[in-house]
């Protein structure tokens, strides 16, 4: 077939499909009401109109984290792409492949200080792998295949499209049948270095795998457990690895850190002697005090993207790979070597600690206590459940507490931490699964302050009939009566005070045609979960369980490894 002559934008709309994209989310505008309209004429690809920018790239992020493809945020010039810079860094920090598309003004008046015409091109370099102005008509296509290729390739991140208004209008030749995506080049391990590394864990005498977000990302979970079965080594997970393993494994030894920890995790990494770091950054909250996390113990670093090895401590063995790639050909050489481990000392030792050093969750006071809701959470949602969750003490306590068992089940933004991101990350998570698993529960857990930021975008889920249950952990209402030096008297307090003090969630659900219901007692939360998600499926729209929790409540945190702080003693059992 001849290339015909037809709008650029529908050719670029034709490459978005062709790539994989059958969601969108933005917010349409002046200045990119071309791109539009060939979405429109094209009718294929859902398209969900958002009430903020930020708001979209959050979708798109959650949608790219639960199906493994590019993400598509869309808005309009000016302040629609300043909005989306917060969401670019999140991308960008966490590694999700993204494209931003932005609309401009018109070429010739770029110059010109005109309307909404700012440099969103040099405001986004710093937050994307790639940020690019489409000057000639005939570019856009191949930008866009250019902008696919770069999203994905290496260390995936985003990229920002800005698409002037006079080139958007324009028509191009153009043949979409002979129009493929770009290939994108695999990393493969240099094989002595895959050779040096199982010498160092067959020397070791207690090794560790440590599992990172990038585990996640390259598709290497199954790979990952084999290894660990094979030669009978524990496993850890970082916090972006959470789900990269069954916790229930019996290999797994839990998760290092300063704040998302377990007992147990810091324990059995302090008595390790190697660790084999697979596609994990060594993030401050995850190490703490280097000289701590180091000490005697070797390193492993395999990273597919380059720069990563030495950015934070020089490993004893560094290895650019995909970690799919790289645990493949480990496990190669391993079966040529007609090796196989058994469980001795060292594993033993994991699950004596994993079976002692544990943290209480059984608590029956008021108010609420933040371990004893995720004890309710890991029994009523089952292991195909997705999460979505995010910033602050939920955070923290989501990490010691939550349990995950499948890959890309868990997301939390880990690096940049946007309050407000959990609701628009939970619509694209939904939306992700349309298609695949269109009845799969998703749950966003929040706090009460971050819950407003992004608040709006219950509407778009209410607008599109988009179900998830949205599970606040509030200790803002609890706290404020007792600054008010009122009785202590719950019934008293929430019939009297409640809306002189606090803010009211419940109504505030309700003001976007979602509902909601509070929780005051321990007793409650298991049924009030199970009523949310027999109404979010009902009425196809967000249900929320708020946790009225205690307001002056600890976690166990401290400055390095060997010295975190623990506010409750060691459960009796």
């Amino acid at each position: 077939m001849a290339p015909r002559l037809m709008p650029v934008m529908d050719a670029v709309v034709h490459v978005l499909k062709s790539e994989g994209v059958d969601t969108a989310f933005g917010c349409p505008g002046a200045a990119i009401l071309p791109l539009y309209k060939a979405l429109e004429d094209d009718g294929t690809i859902e398209h969900l109109i958002v009430r903020h920018e930020e708001g979209a790239t959050h979708m798109a992020d959650g949608w790219a984290r639960t199906n493994g493809n590019v993400g598509i945020a869309i808005g309009t010039s000016g302040p629609a792409g300043t909005n989306m810079i917060t969401g670019l860094y999140t991308a960008i920090a966490d590694s999700i492949p993204m494209i931003c598309i932005t609309g401009q003004a018109v070429s010739s008046k770029l110059h010109q200080e005109a309307f909404q015409a700012v440099d969103i091109v040099e405001i986004a370099k710093p937050v994307t792998k790639w940020a690019v102005q489409v000057k000639e008509a005939a570019q856009a296509p191949w930008i866009f295949r250019e902008a696919f290729r770069i999203a994905r390739s290496g260390r995936p991140g985003p990229v920002l499209i800005d698409l002037p208004l006079d080139v958007q209008q324009q028509k191009i030749l153009w043949d979409p049948e002979l129009d493929a995506p770009l290939p994108v080049a695999e990393v493969h391990p240099h094989l002595p270095r895959v050779e040096a590394a199982l010498d160092m864990l067959l020397a070791a005498e207690r090794p560790l795998l440590l599992s990172g977000g990038g585990v996640i990302i390259g598709e290497a979970h199954e790979e990952l457990v084999e290894l660990a079965e094979l030669l009978q080594i524990p496993v850890q997970v970082t916090l972006m690895g959470k789900g990269s393993i069954d916790e229930s494994h019996a290999l797994y030894s839990g998760m290092t850190g300063i704040q998302t920890s377990q007992r147990y995790g810091n324990a059995s990494f302090l008595e390790s002697d190697l660790v084999l770091a697979l596609g994990a950054r060594f993030g401050d909250r995850h190490t703490g005090s280097l000289d701590v996390y180091r000490g005697d113990r070797k390193f492993i670093h395999v990273d597919i993207e380059p720069t990563q090895i030495g950015k934070v401590f020089e490993p004893d063995l560094g290895i650019v790979s995909d970690t799919r790639l790289f645990l493949q050909a480990i496990l190669a050489v391993a079966k040529e070597r007609g090796l196989r481990g058994e469980a001795g000392a060292w594993v033993a030792r994991v699950q004596e600690l994993r079976s002692t050093l544990t943290r209480r969750e059984d608590f029956d006071t008021v108010p609420v206590k933040a371990p004893r809701a995720y004890k309710e959470i890991n029994e009523v949602f089952d292991e195909n459940t997705y999460f979505v969750t995010a910033i602050g003490l939920y955070q923290i306590w989501g990490g010691q507490h939550q349990k995950a068992y499948l890959p890309r089940h868990y997301q939390i933004c880990g690096q940049a931490g946007p309050l407000g991101w959990e609701i628009p990350a939970a619509i694209g998570v939904k939306k992700a699964l349309k298609n695949s698993e269109p009845d799969a529960e998703v749950v966003g857990i929040v706090g009460d302050y971050g819950f407003h930021y992004l608040v709006e975008e219950l509407a778009v889920a209410a607008q599109y009939n988009v179900p998830f249950v949205i599970i606040m952990l509030n200790n803002e209402y609890l706290g404020l009566i007792r600054q008010a030096s009122l009785p202590y008297d719950m019934n008293f307090q929430v019939d009297i005070h409640y809306d002189d003090y606090g803010t009211d969630n419940v109504k505030i659900m309700e003001g976007y045609g979602c509902s909601g219901r509070r929780v005051f007692e321990p007793g409650e939360i298991r049924e009030t979960l199970e009523w949310a998600r027999k109404e979010a499926q009902t009425t196809s729209r967000p249900v929320l369980v708020e946790i009225m929790i205690e307001r002056e409540a600890n976690t166990p945190h401290g400055p390095a490894i060997d010295a975190v702080r623990e506010f409750e003693p060691l459960p009796q059992g």
